[in-house]
C-alpha cells in the first residue's frame, strides 16, 4: 500500500484476508469496496469466522457492491445507507471464462469419470461449524447415498483441513463408487460441476455457481446466508442430519419431477455482468462517469 499508494483497496467476500485487507486499507486511510457486500446469517458463529469477517469490512467500507437487492435490504438494516449497489456475483462472470465442452482436466481421474452413463454427485464439506458430530453425520449421509443408489458416483475434493480428513478417512473411504480426490482449482471445479448432477454441500460459493449451471444445490448446513438462492428454489437446506440429507438427495436422485424443478429454477445472482456494473460504480464514484451502472433488478 505504501508502495502503490492506491486511490482504492477491493476485497471480495468475507475471508479472513478480506478482512485483514480492509482493515490495513483504513489504516492507511486508502478508501475500501466491498465485493459480495452485505451477506448474513445473524449468527457470528456461523459461519466461524466468515459472519464476523464480513460484519467487520462493513463497517469499514466505503462502497458496497451487492449480489442481490436481499443483501442491500440487510445492510440498509444496519445504516448503512451510503455507497450501495447491486451488481450481482462476480464469480457468474467467472464461470463464462472457465467452462468449456472440451475440457481436459489436469487431474486424470476426472477424464474418466462415467459422465452421461452415471449420476454424477460432486461433494465438498469443510465448514468449521460442521466439525464433530455433524461433520460424522455428513460423512455417514454421502457412504449411504453411494452405497444405495447404484446409479451414482460420488465426486469430493477433500479439503486439506486435518479434521476433515480423518472423518472422511473413518467414515467415507473405502465406499463404493466414491471418488477421494485432492482440492481442484477454480477451473477445474467449475468444469466438474458442468458435468455433475447434483452438489451437496456446506460451502458458500457453490450455492451460487451450481444453480447458474442448472444443477439442484443441497446445502449441508442449519442455515445459510444465501436465502435468496432457498426463495428462488435452486438451493435447499438439507441440515447436518444424518436421515435428513439421505432422504433429500434420494428424492432428487430418484424423481425426475422434482430434479427439473430446481435445475431450471432462475439463479438470483445475476447475468454476468456484475464486474462491469463494479467499474462503473467505481468510475462515477471517482467523478470519471456521470452515472453509476444500473443496479441489477
Amino acid at each position: 500500500i505504501d508502495t502503490l499508494k492506491p486511490d482504492m483497496i477491493l476485497v471480495h467476500g468475507d475471508t479472513s484476508t478480506t478482512f485483514a485487507g480492509a482493515l490495513s486499507a483504513f489504516y492507511h486511510q486508502v478508501k475500501v469496496g466491498h465485493v459480495e457486500a452485505g451477506l448474513r446469517t445473524y449468527d457470528k458463529y456461523s459461519p466461524f469466522p466468515e459472519e464476523m469477517n464480513r460484519k467487520l469490512v462493513s463497517s469499514i467500507a466505503d462502497l458496497y457492491f451487492c449480489p442481490t437487492v436481499n443483501n442491500k435490504n440487510n445492510l440498509l438494516r444496519e445504516n448503512i445507507t451510503e455507497g450501495l449497489f447491486v451488481t450481482g456475483n462476480t464469480v457468474i462472470d467467472a464461470l463464462k471464462t472457465t467452462v468449456r465442452e472440451n475440457y481436459k482436466f489436469s487431474t486424470d481421474e476426472l477424464n474418466h469419470l462415467p459422465y452421461g452413463e452415471k449420476k454424477i454427485v460432486l461433494v465438498t464439506c469443510h465448514r468449521r461449524e460442521n466439525y464433530g458430530e455433524p461433520m460424522k453425520n455428513i460423512m455417514l449421509a454421502l457412504r449411504q447415498i453411494a452405497e444405495e443408489n447404484p446409479e451414482v458416483e460420488l465426486v469430493y475434493p477433500v479439503h486439506l483441513s486435518p479434521v476433515v480428513r480423518e472423518a472422511v478417512d473413518t467414515y467415507l473411504r473405502g465406499a463404493p463408487r466414491v471418488h477421494l480426490i485432492d482440492p481442484l482449482p477454480a477451473d477445474e471445479m467449475h468444469n466438474l460441476m458442468a458435468r455433475s448432477y447434483l452438489v451437496l454441500t456446506d460451502s458458500g460459493g457453490l450455492q451460487e455457481e451450481a444453480p447458474a449451471l442448472g444443477k439442484p444445490v443441497l446445502v449441508m448446513r442449519r442455515e445459510t446466508e444465501r436465502p435468496e438462492a432457498v426463495t428462488a428454489g435452486t438451493v435447499k437446506l438439507c441440515g447436518v442430519v444424518q436421515d435428513d440429507i439421505v432422504t433429500m438427495a434420494e428424492r432428487l436422485i430418484r424423481d425426475k419431477s422434482a430434479y427439473e424443478k430446481m435445475a431450471h429454477a432462475v439463479n438470483p445472482y445475476g447475468d454476468g455482468q456484475a464486474c462491469r456494473r463494479i467499474v462503473d460504480d467505481i468510475l462515477w464514484y471517482f467523478g470519471r462517469r456521470e452515472q453509476p451502472a444500473e443496479d441489477l433488478a
